[in-house]
């Protein structure tokens, strides 16, 4: 049997959060780590942006993609590594940091993506 307060994944940003005791009595609704996840969801930009990811390391053959490096504007930056920690968490695509994969979760500074 699985733990109920088992951590979860932001359906938003892509990060790991868990469980709060004012979420106590609708735990298993609950989507977003935060109100400005919540807020923001995932939309039509979101889901363009994880295309344009899947796209660039499907072409890059097995070689990583810096992620920070497909954002046409500084706007799409963050978009971006949302998408790339969502996609991550999916499975269908690897963060990596100096030579290694690492947590979607707790991903600071530049980051490259490679198909899994």
């Amino acid at each position: 049997m699985s733990d109920p307060r088992a951590d979860r994944i932001c359906d938003s940003c892509g990060r790991r959060f868990s469980w709060r005791r004012k979420w106590a009595r609708d735990w298993e609704q609950v989507r977003y780590c935060s109100n400005a996840c919540r807020r923001r969801g995932v939309g039509a930009f979101d889901r363009a942006c994880e295309s344009r990811l899947l796209a660039a390391v499907q072409h890059g053959r097995g070689a990583a993609v810096d992620v920070g490096a497909l954002a046409e504007s500084p706007e799409e930056h963050e978009p971006l590594r949302r998408s790339a920690r969502r996609l991550a968490h999916l499975g269908r695509i690897e963060l990596i940091q100096k030579g290694r994969v690492v947590d979607p979760s707790t991903i600071r500074g530049p980051v490259h993506a490679r198909l899994k």
